[in-house]
């Protein structure tokens, strides 16, 4: 065996343990996010969660920010993924309804990309956890924009496709403290009306 060979499965081995640690660490975050809350992640808890000492979380998160931009992002795939799901065999009008019913009750009882608001930067940074964050958002928001029948990439289309993401957010926030229904609204009544307002059929 040669030498450069033996070195690549070296480094190959380390960057799967790394991956694997690194899943191990996101797993144990979900559960303390599930059990304290997302607000409430600490490195500490989650270190002691995965049976790590804290420092040795530093190695694949810089703090407690990026471990919660990370959950987050894999939530806006899973987002992304049920979005697709629900829209499969939707063609024109309730297309659109379909994915932003699978979006809100994801958003209802998901509460890590929620609680990422706080974690991103006031402008915009260039950390790993932002960008993976970012380009997750983009694909959530590129699976909403087809919903709806966009087939350009003008601004308006992209602005329509933003004001549909803002009151899914707006409606998972009322709905899971439930003011939705304390004033009056059901859930399919309100995504049935944004359908019917943001949808571009031909």
């Amino acid at each position: 065996m040669t030498q450069p060979a033996a070195t690549g499965k070296r480094t190959e081995r380390r960057e799967r343990e790394h991956g694997a640690t690194r899943a191990a660490i996101l797993a144990a975050a979900r559960r303390v996010a599930a059990r304290e809350g997302a607000r409430e992640l600490s490195l500490r808890g989650v270190a002691a969660e995965a049976g790590f000492a804290p420092a040795a979380l530093y190695g694949y998160f810089t703090g407690k920010d990026d471990l919660l931009l990370a959950l987050a992002a894999e939530d806006l795939t899973s987002l992304a993924r049920a979005m697709r799901g629900a829209t499969a065999g939707h063609e024109g009008k309730g297309k659109l309804a379909a994915a932003s019913a699978a979006a809100l009750a994801m958003l209802r009882t998901t509460e890590t990309i929620a609680a990422a608001s706080a974690a991103l930067p006031a402008s915009a940074g260039t950390g790993e956890a932002e960008r993976l964050f970012n380009g997750r958002l983009i694909a959530a928001l590129n699976v909403l924009s087809e919903a709806a029948g966009h087939k350009g990439n003008s601004r308006g289309s992209q602005c329509d496709v933003l004001l549909v993401a803002a009151t899914l957010s707006g409606l998972a926030l009322l709905a899971r403290s439930g003011r939705l229904e304390a004033l009056g609204f059901t859930p399919e009544e309100i995504l049935d009306r944004l359908d019917t307002r943001f949808t571009h059929e031909g």
